[in-house]
């Protein structure tokens, strides 16, 4: 007879089965293979001798007589203490509908790009201005209370290829994101990891050092749907929770440190606050709910508001 724990000096006759009802409740039920090896485990952790057999309809778990009212406690309480493990997923949120308007702001984005390469005048303002030179992240202008560029250098471009590539990979991002969240609040946390991150990079930079691009919005948004993960999935990931985290960190190596004028710090600074963003969002929105589409509408504005209040602040003379 085949088994794994042979206890010796135990007649064949003094060992008793452990019948599966007894313990999960269900009349007529029989043993799996990983079931009855996991009550094995179990019972030799509690240092209750056993021994498994296949049966006619699946498997046998015995144990001594005398041993059968302890093994039976203790797998009845290790039953109802695994009985909701692992723990369902939390419902999935509905998505909101809004491909629409996040599509109209990344296209407004490269509009935008396109009339300042036309190079020409606006109303009031002549010669036609230097956007790069007025908007870009530059460290000692920016420490110099020259704020508006922690908003600006996150609208301005280097070039065309420069433009498709945050439009091509950050617009992915950037739509789960603001189906998830809602576009206002998505936005207002992208402008803010943005911002924080162009803050940060400043502070650590050379005076001279000058950068634009979204892409610090960007991986700001991979840092916050990270979080997100991280937080939600809690259970489910155990002990693999930074599991999204890590992934989003090598998608920020991939990605984010290629190329001659790329901005590792930028980068960095904007995945690392979208990370703080993300968690503190989660929390909230898990407690509180996800903004309501008033709310969502006037978060959007306040993003547009900003946006062009900081541009005023570069444009118009004597501020």
């Amino acid at each position: 007879m085949g088994h794994d724990h042979d206890i010796a000096g135990v007649p064949a006759e003094k060992w008793l089965d452990i019948a599966p009802e007894w313990i999960i409740g269900k009349a007529g039920s029989s043993l799996s293979e990983r079931r009855v090896r996991l009550w094995a485990l179990v019972l030799d952790a509690r240092d209750v001798p056993c021994r498994i057999e296949p049966g006619e309809n699946g498997w046998r778990l015995l144990v001594p007589t005398d041993s059968l009212v302890t093994a039976r406690n203790e797998l009845r309480l290790f039953e109802e203490e695994n009985r909701y493990w692992p723990p369902l997923p939390p419902p999935p949120r509905p998505l909101a509908e809004n491909t629409l308007a996040t599509l109209s702001v990344l296209i407004l984005l490269a509009v935008f790009h396109n009339i300042i390469q036309l190079d020409a005048a606006l109303p009031g303002l002549s010669p036609p201005p230097d956007w790069a030179g007025l908007g870009s992240a530059q460290a000692g202008k920016i420490l110099d209370g020259q704020w508006w560029r922690l908003i600006t250098a996150l609208t301005l471009h280097s070039d065309g290829l420069h433009l498709i590539s945050n439009l091509a990979i950050g617009g992915v991002f950037i739509l789960l994101l603001c189906s998830e969240l809602g576009s206002g609040l998505a936005w207002g946390l992208l402008l803010a990891s943005g911002a924080l991150g162009n803050l940060a990079n400043a502070c650590l930079q050379a005076p001279g050092h000058n950068s634009v691009g979204a892409s610090t919005l960007v991986f700001g948004a991979v840092g916050i749907l990270a979080a997100i993960s991280a937080v939600r999935y809690r259970q489910q990931l155990r002990r693999r929770r930074a599991l999204p985290v890590a992934a989003a960190l090598a998608l920020l190596t991939l990605l984010g440190t290629e190329g001659k004028n790329t901005d590792l710090g930028a980068h960095l600074f904007g995945f690392g606050f979208g990370i703080g963003l993300g968690l503190i969002t989660e929390y909230l929105v898990a407690r509180y709910g996800r903004p309501g589409p008033v709310a969502n509408a006037l978060l959007a504005l306040l993003c547009a508001l900003v946006v062009l209040a900081s541009w005023w602040a570069a444009l118009v003379p004597g501020r």
